[in-house]
């Protein structure tokens, strides 16, 4: 048999080694299509689609005449992403692509910075005076100046962001004109990775005016992530914190849309996979305030305090016919475009410390004994229970003595109850308690709360009492459409027993009936006083939301006034305690004679509360700090408004309080007078007679 040639071996080799071969790349083949193919497919899909959320835009919040309080600023950022960057198996040289990209990103930033500031005109410097800064305002923001990352910082970032989310754009250069970007934006051809951005970044016009009503925005809380992300929130998203901007957020936010896309190798859009969908704006708030009205009670609150003795103060004007807020005003307050523009740790820390605390809204979360302005309570519910008549009489000297109930006998051990007038020297005698409430009489009310044993008068009691304070609305919230609202603390005798252990005696009520002792209000809750007294014993519910619109200006909820409940009280009885009220302002004995107008019947009710503080002690007679109250109505006969103020250890209500509340009306009047006369009309008042369009500024500006 004849033996095979070595041509014929090698061929045969050669053959089975080609077949060995095409078998391994067969199944190479049929590994990477049909094993590895779909994980290849999802790899590829996602280095070339993307799916973009672009964002609503938020709400804006206007005041009743259509003036911006919160509006949406455009802000122009430079932004890199990592995935997109120069990338090479050889890290060296991928690293060296990307710095080549840095420095040139960096380069013309700075130098597109430095020709557009030179060539802004210099404007000639007019001699003018250096505004004082106030001394309630903490935390003034400046304009956010343009900032640029070195390129250290640059690789730093897209190092981090490589761990885990490398298709998360970081912000080189924030805060540009818009000149400077749209130059970026025509080198971004020679600049993988890197793109112009457009965001709307929130800006507060009316600044420190009405920061404590609209508040601030922030981004979400670490606890709360999960929670927003449920709803379809980004995990970058900025969400209200404080203010309406926090109580109406399910309102004001905008919903993202969705875009899926297809990128080139440098991350650039060139076409729209399917069908998009678009962001949804969110919808807008109308308040019930007046901007005029608000900035001159900032002004009137300023004028009218001394900041070295008043570390707080409040100023409130309600509608007592419908319940809706028409000012309100917090000292000290701050400037929430420090919030929007990204507060820093420095300045977060000065505002907090800073003295009398800016971020409380101390007319909704401060609480403080209300002095006499609570003796509209006991005078009110005296003639309801029939304790007193409008005629009756009871005597008032300067000073009385309460026994003390275990030896009633030792006068050693009576307690002293005087007047506001004891201390002047004088009493008042025979009142009743129209003159009690005009001269603000401590003895009458100490009698009328907590009865008199030597002629047998047993006065309301302390349960009757609590009833009525509670009946007012003290000792609850309000349920005003602000976040963190107090509802202050109306004692009794259970209260007592389980904070202090100790029991209710007359002292108490005594202290009580003039609203002292234990009795804490909230400003906001003195001003709902005064307006139940003013309309017939209606209580409303505060509101600072008159409307809502949709981004079209179309009217999508006119808010009507909500009644907590009618005060179990006759109107014949209000309006002895209103004429009370009348007399205080009108009368020649009245202690607030000072906030007379002379074209409006003003009423109102001074007060002048004692507090405890142990940074402030004692005078050197003895005598305790004391805060200054008013809190009036107007016009008499047909009441409008309500104002109240509050000043923090400002001495006599009369003297402090009730001329700060004389200018604000005096404002409100002209306001109105003025309004009339060129037959204008509020953007509210349209509100209530229009359920179509209505014509508001444009939502974000340029």
């Amino acid at each position: 048999m004849p033996k095979p040639s070595n041509s014929t071996t090698r061929l045969a080799v050669l053959r089975i080694v080609t077949t060995i071969i095409f078998v391994i790349l067969l199944g190479k083949l049929a590994q990477l299509q049909f094993v590895r193919g779909q994980n290849y497919q999802e790899r590829a899909t996602f280095n070339r689609v993307r799916i973009v959320r672009p964002a609503g835009e938020r709400g804006v919040i206007y005041d009743r005449d259509g003036r911006m309080l919160a509006r949406n600023k455009a802000s122009f950022n430079v932004i890199m992403v990592p995935a997109d960057l120069p990338d090479d198996p050889d890290y060296a040289k991928s690293q060296q692509k990307r710095h080549v990209v840095y420095e040139d990103v960096h380069e013309l930033v700075e130098t597109a910075l430095s020709a557009y500031e030179d060539a802004q005109p210099v404007a000639e410097a007019e001699p003018t005076a250096t505004p004082k800064p106030s001394p309630y305002v903490a935390g003034i923001s400046q304009p956010p100046e343009p900032t640029l990352l070195s390129v250290e910082e640059m690789d730093e970032l897209v190092l981090q962001r490589e761990a885990g989310s490398a298709f998360q754009p970081i912000i080189v250069a924030a805060n540009l004109p818009r000149e400077v970007a749209m130059r970026i934006d025509e080198e971004r051809y020679r600049l993988p990775g890197v793109g112009v951005t457009l965001t709307a970044e929130r800006d507060y016009p009316s600044g420190s005016t009405t920061a404590d009503l609209i508040g601030y925005m922030g981004p979400i809380p670490e606890e709360a992530n999960q929670s927003y992300i449920d709803e379809g929130y980004a995990g970058d998203a900025w969400v209200g914190w404080t203010g309406l901007e926090s109580s109406f957020e399910d309102v004001l936010r905008g919903i993202p849309g969705r875009r899926v896309i297809e990128v080139d190798v440098n991350g650039r859009e060139r076409a729209l996979l399917g069908e998009e969908l678009p962001p949804e704006p969110g919808k807008n708030l109308i308040l019930s305030i007046d901007l005029e009205l608000q900035e001159s009670m900032r002004k009137a609150l300023e004028a009218g305090i001394n900041p070295k003795t008043s570390a707080s103060a409040v100023a409130i004007a309600l509608d007592p016919r419908t319940g809706f807020v028409l000012g309100m005003v917090s000292f000290p307050t701050f400037d929430n475009n420090i919030f929007a523009d990204g507060i820093t740790e420095e300045e977060y820390d000065a505002i907090l410390n800073a003295r009398g605390d800016p971020l409380l809204n101390h007319a909704v979360s401060g609480i403080y004994p209300p002095g006499s302005t609570f003796k509209l309570v006991p005078a009110s519910a005296g003639l309801e229970e029939n304790v007193i008549a409008p005629d009756t009489l009871l005597n008032a000297p300067g000073i009385i003595y309460l026994p003390n109930r275990n030896f009633p006998d030792d006068p050693r051990l009576a307690q002293p109850f005087v007047c506001w007038i004891y201390k002047q020297g004088g009493y008042h005698g025979d009142l009743n308690v129209t003159q009690a409430l005009a001269e603000s009489c401590d003895i009458f009310f100490y009698k009328l709360g907590g009865g008199w044993y030597a002629t047998e008068f047993e006065g309301l009691g302390q349960p009757a009492l609590t009833e009525y304070s509670e009946m007012f609305g003290f000792g609850e919230v309000t349920g005003i459409d602000l976040p963190a609202e107090h509802q202050g603390l109306i004692p009794d005798a259970k209260w007592k027993r389980i904070t202090k252990g100790e029991r209710w005696v007359t002292g108490d009520t005594y202290n009580m009936s003039i609203g002292q002792g234990d009795v804490l209000a909230t400003p906001l809750q003195v001003t709902q006083m005064t307006a139940a007294v003013a309309n017939d014993g209606y209580l409303y519910r505060p509101q600072l939301v008159a409307g809502i619109t949709d981004s079209a200006s179309h009217l999508v909820e006119s808010k009507q006034p909500e009644l907590i409940r009618q005060l179990d009280i006759s109107p014949r009885n209000l309006a002895i305690t209103r004429e009370g009220m009348w007399m205080a302002v009108n009368w020649e004995h009245g202690t607030a004679k000072i906030a007379a107008l002379p074209d409006v019947q003003v009423a109102g009710k001074t007060g002048t509360a004692e507090f405890y503080d142990p940074e402030l002690g004692r005078d050197g007679r003895g005598n305790l700090p004391t805060h200054a109250w008013f809190t009036a109505f107007a016009p008499y006969e047909d009441p409008e408004i309500v104002v109240t103020v509050f000043v923090y250890n400002g001495g006599e209500g009369s003297v402090v309080a009730a001329p700060i509340v004389r200018n604000i009306l005096r404002t409100y009047f002209d306001i109105k007078a003025r309004d009339a006369e060129a037959g204008s009309h509020s953007l509210l008042d349209q509100l209530q007679g229009n359920t179509e369009t209505v014509p508001l500024e444009g939502t974000t500006e340029p």
